[in-house]
This record gives structure tokens, C-alpha cells and sequence, in this order.
């Protein structure tokens, strides 16, 4: 043996954890994933508890208003990306001086409309109701509210994520949910019903707003720089169409298994929808990382194709192993998140758990095209939409040909993502970002 023997070099596997280890990307992952896996736990056992307090019947009730909810809060994503991008840009640039006049302009500006919102909307709850088949339009009221309320959380989680605060944005997410959680199992244990339900929701968006507000007062106590928002307004189109698109991929599903199934299989799929967004919420702080840095990394002609292609592997781990889950233990993972009245749906774990990693992949992809304020995805993306509702509305005969329904609309649109991608990388150049944080 001789002193001077060679040591092996590391593997690729070494190599790629010794990466992770120092990678910026990584641990802002962890910081984030671990708001947002308690967020999500926590609306995951809002559904759980919920369905087993109210049974399959009036369970599919709450499902769909909360899936309506959840499709109205795409104005919050909406205002959070605009303001993440537009708040990333600023720091970019070193023009932090200019937050302060960017939060509250921002906040004053949505009031009017959101009061005019309601308002309208108000009017139409009877007719919700209606076409839920819902027996009441009371809890439609709520969830309007709701809907208005968390609105206004989109200003100051834009703010956190643009700055990237991610350890008090994964606060934030978190508080709203033990709010929600903790009141819903008192309103429904007194006999509030469906109307308690959409109460938590609104108290847990009031919740997150003055927690987000309370995170940025540093923000609030020091007036800076003025700047202009009109530069906003053209990106506030894109990011519409894509926060609201993937909200409708995973939202109007529910809302059409609604209306078109019994009550009892509409109550089933509702609590499929939720086990597939075990996924999606596990991987969304993969997304919310990568916009800003993406932001960042434009604006400085550092080409962001490495972020990118390490965020979809983070993705597509961490979605495999929830489906191997979901295909070990299917009845006894069914059995404890609702109970016996639920094992129906035990027979649709695999393909239920393929649908949300399809979905976590699309909404990564989104995130990137929005960064890169690309529009041709656009047009793709409302396709993938259409397709979904168009395929529910022509086969809807039970649960298996909506999920075949939703399964094959949601792959078609990830290989359009995929292609749409591949040709963006090499594309990019900072002009892409030049408007944003211009004084």
C-alpha cells in the first residue's frame, strides 16, 4: 500500500448533495417548504375535518365554495406576483428606498374595487347556490367576504416574497390556516354547518392580512422614494391569466363534478381534489422561491435555465414519493384522513396523485414563463383550461371519467408547457424586465 494512493473522486450523487447543501436555491426551499407544508396540512385537515364532521353530502357543499373561493383568489396571486416581481426588480436595482410608496399606494388603490366586488357579486349568491345545488345562499355571503378579504393579503405576501422574506411569508401562510382550522372545528362542533365553514375561511384571510401587515412595518414606518405603477399594469395581464388559469385547472373541476355528479360521488371527488393537492401545496414553495430569484437572475444577464432545471428536479422528487405513498397505502391512507364513508375513492389514489404532480409541474413552469414576462404561454395554458372544462362537460358518467377527464387534460398541457419552455431558455435577456422599478 502507498501513501501516495489516489482518492476517489466523488460521485454524481455526492456531488449533487454537496451542491444542495451550499445552494441559496435550497435553503430558501426549506425555509419556505416548511410554512407552506403546515399551510397546506392545515387546509388539508380544514376538508378533513370538515368531511367527517358533515358527511359526504354536505361536504361536497363546502368543497365547492371553497373551490369557488379559491378561483376568486387568483386576484390575490395576481396582485403578490405583480408585486413580487415588481418588489424583486427594485432590490435588483438597489432602489429598495421606493417599497414603502409600492405597499401602500398599492393597498389604497384596491379598496374601491373590492367594495364594488362584493357588492355585485352579492347580488348573484342566489344563483350560486342554485347552480351548486347548495341548500342555503347564506354561505355564499361568507365566502364572498372571504373572497374580498383575501385580497387584500395579496399586498403584503407580494411584498415578503419579492424581498424575499420567505421565513416570515412562510409564517404568514401559516397563522392563516391555524386560524382557519381552529375556528372551523368550534363553529361546526356548535351546529354552524356549512356557514361555519366559510366563516373560518374569511377569519383566517383577516388573519393572514394583519400578520402580513404587522411582518412589513419596518416597510411602513419609513416613507421613501415615489414611483410610478403604471409599469405594472402590463404585467398585471399575464400574471392574470397564469395564477388564473392554474386555479381553474384545479378548482373548476370540483366545481363541474358538482354540478354534473350525485351529491355523494360530487362529495368523493371533492375529497380526491384535496389528496392530489397534498401535492401541489407540498411543492408550491418550489415555485414561489424560483419566481423571484428568476426575477433576480434576468435582470442581472445571469441566465436562470440552472434554477429552472433544479426546481422541476426538486418538483418531480418530491411528487414521486407522494405517489408511491398513495400506491403503497391507498385504503389506509383514505381510511385516516376521512373515514370508512370515504373508501371509495381509495381506487383512484394512483391516478389522483399523478394528476396533482402534472399540476405541481404546470404551476412551476407558470411561474417561470411569468417571471420571463413571456406571453406565448399564455394562449397555451387557457387551451389546457378549455380542454379540462370541454372533456368534464362531454364525459362526466361518474368518478372515473372525470379523473380520466382531468388526467389527460392536465399531461397534454405539461408537454405544451415543456416544448414552450425549452424554446424560452435560451432566449432570455434582461430587457425582458427593463420597465419594472423604473422611477
Amino acid at each position: 500500500m502507498t501513501l501516495n494512493a489516489e482518492v476517489p473522486a466523488p460521485g454524481l450523487g455526492a456531488r449533487f448533495l454537496a451542491r444542495a447543501r451550499t445552494s441559496r436555491l435550497v435553503r430558501q426551499n426549506l425555509v419556505l417548504f416548511a410554512g407552506g407544508m403546515l399551510a397546506g396540512v392545515g387546509g388539508f385537515i380544514y376538508h378533513l375535518v370538515a368531511a367527517r364532521l358533515l358527511g359526504p353530502a354536505l361536504y361536497g357543499e363546502v368543497a365547492s365554495l371553497v373551490s369557488a373561493y379559491l378561483v376568486g383568489n387568483g386576484i390575490t396571486f395576481v396582485i403578490t406576483l405583480v408585486l413580487a416581481r415588481y418588489a424583486a426588480t427594485l432590490e435588483a436595482r438597489g432602489n429598495s428606498s421606493a417599497l414603502h410608496h409600492l405597499m401602500v399606494r398599492t393597498s389604497k388603490l384596491m379598496v374601491f374595487p373590492s367594495l364594488v366586488a362584493l357588492a355585485l357579486l352579492g347580488v348573484l349568491a342566489p344563483l350560486g347556490a342554485d347552480f351548486l345545488h347548495l341548500h342555503s345562499w347564506v354561505p355564499v355571503l361568507w365566502m364572498l367576504l372571504a373572497m374580498v378579504m383575501i385580497w387584500q393579503v395579496g399586498v403584503p405576501r407580494g411584498m415578503l416574497q419579492g424581498m424575499q422574506r420567505f421565513a416570515a411569508l412562510s409564517v404568514n401562510q401559516s397563522l392563516e390556516m391555524v386560524m382557519r382550522v381552529g375556528l372551523l372545528v368550534i363553529l361546526l362542533l356548535v351546529g354552524f354547518g356549512v356557514t361555519g365553514a366559510m366563516v373560518a375561511v374569511l377569519a383566517g384571510a383577516a388573519v393572514g392580512y394583519a400578520s402580513g401587515m404587522y411582518a412589513l412595518r419596518d416597510i411602513l414606518a419609513v416613507p421613501g422614494e415615489r414611483i410610478r405603477l403604471r409599469t405594472m399594469a402590463s404585467f398585471a395581464i399575464t400574471a392574470a391569466v397564469g395564477t388564473l388559469g392554474i386555479l381553474f385547472l384545479y378548482n373548476n373541476d370540483v366545481i363541474l363534478a358538482k354540478h354534473y355528479l350525485s351529491a355523494h360521488d360530487a362529495g368523493i371527488y371533492g375529497g380526491l381534489n384535496k389528496i392530489e393537492t397534498i401535492i401541489y401545496f407540498g411543492t408550491l414553495s418550489v415555485s414561489q422561491v424560483l419566481y423571484p430569484r428568476v426575477v433576480e437572475a434576468i435582470a442581472k444577464d445571469d441566465h436562470p435555465g440552472r434554477l429552472v432545471f433544479l426546481s422541476v428536479g426538486i418538483v418531480l422528487a418530491m411528487g414521486a414519493v407522494a405517489v408511491a405513498v398513495f400506491a403503497a397505502a391507498p385504503r389506509l391512507i383514505v381510511s385516516i384522513l376521512y373515514g370508512p364513508k370515504f373508501l371509495v375513492a381509495a381506487q383512484y389514489m394512483v391516478p389522483i396523485g399523478l394528476i396533482g404532480l402534472a399540476l405541481s409541474l404546470n404551476n412551476l413552469l407558470v411561474y417561470f414563463f411569468m417571471a420571463a414576462h413571456d406571453r406565448v404561454f399564455m394562449p397555451i395554458l387557457l387551451a389546457g383550461v378549455l380542454l379540462e372544462g370541454v372533456l368534464i362537460f362531454l364525459y362526466h358518467a361518474g368518478l372515473s371519467q372525470v379523473i380520466a377527464d382531468v388526467l389527460s387534460a392536465l399531461f397534454l398541457l405539461l408537454a405544451a408547457m415543456v416544448i414552450r419552455g425549452l424554446f424560452l431558455l435560451p432566449k432570455l435577456r434582461p430587457e425582458m424586465v427593463a420597465d419594472e422599478g423604473a422611477a
